[in-house]
């Protein structure tokens, strides 16, 4: 028996199409599975934690990032794999493990004929992440999108810089990296399990899912400016030849400072926080 989870909403309503095209998929396969995804997220993952005290074969969860990271949290350290049909608006997991975008039906092939893989996932003040802990600019810009009630997509997010970008200032911040302390001021500090956030910015463009450690990028105080003409370059991951990023390694990370920290897209809430890889945490399938 598989678990489904599907988010309508995701991707502007793309996840109750693809959806639709799971439960066909799994019924002309006689696939048997239960569609546990209720009418909320909290409802989702209340259904969830409850039905894995029986035995699955796994879930299928059917959305963005933001179910990811719902679904994370209740299958992170268990033996229950995840199989993700993207259908969000960045799907920046999904990309990361190089799956099929539009092809619900080839993901699901995949899946069913092949073993899953483990994959590390980050944990955060008690919570899990899959792909980026971020804090600075881009949390900033996320408290104002998440304000914006009439406006949805991406187009919240664009906006939401260009009305921030010329009010920040960069913050000072004290680390602690696997026992080495250090200060900075910086316009952004992005802790990547995964390489990517933001619907395919390559923050952390060298972070490997698989290897026990973060992949940190940290953005020193710039201008205004000159984060304009660096901030294009993300999107190829060639932000890091600039000479104000320093991209470190470490397995445990902690932060301080007068700021708030997203992960995977949620709020994780104001620092200071303590993040570390939790190796192999996570089973899911990948091409």
């Amino acid at each position: 028996m598989w678990l489904l989870l599907i988010n309508p909403t995701s991707g502007g309503g793309r996840g109750a199409k693809v959806g639709a095209e799971v439960a066909r998929y799994l019924v002309s396969n006689s696939i048997q599975y239960s569609d546990i995804s209720g009418s909320s997220f909290e409802s989702a993952r209340t259904n969830l934690r409850e039905s894995l005290s029986t035995t699955v074969n796994g879930v299928i969860a059917v959305g963005g990032d933001g179910m990811v990271h719902l679904v994370i949290q209740e299958l992170a350290e268990k033996k229950v794999p995840l199989l993700l049909i993207p259908a969000g608006t960045g799907n920046d997991f999904a990309r990361v493990l190089h799956l099929p975008l539009d092809n619900p039906s080839m993901v699901l092939e995949k899946a069913l004929s092949s073993a899953p893989t483990h994959v590390d996932l980050g944990r955060v003040n008690g919570t899990f992440f899959a792909e980026v802990l971020s804090t600075g600019f881009d949390s900033i810009v996320n408290e104002r999108a998440n304000r914006m009630v009439r406006i949805t997509g991406k187009s919240k997010y664009y906006i939401s810089m260009l009305l921030e970008l010329p009010l920040f200032k960069p913050k000072s911040y004290k680390f602690r990296m696997d026992g080495s302390d250090f200060e900075c001021k910086a316009m952004l500090i992005a802790v990547g399990n995964g390489s990517s956030y933001g619907g395919g910015m390559k923050v952390c463009p060298t972070a490997n899912m698989s290897d026990g450690e973060f992949e940190v990028m940290i953005l020193h105080e710039v201008s205004t400016l000159e984060f304009l003409r660096v901030f294009p370059s993300v999107f190829s991951g060639a932000h890091v030849k600039h000479p104000a990023v320093k991209i470190l390694r470490g397995k445990e990370i902690e932060i301080s400072a007068d700021a708030v920290a997203y992960a995977d897209g949620e709020r994780i809430g104001s620092l200071p926080i303590r993040a570390h890889v939790v190796p192999s945490a996570l089973l899911t399938w990948a091409y």
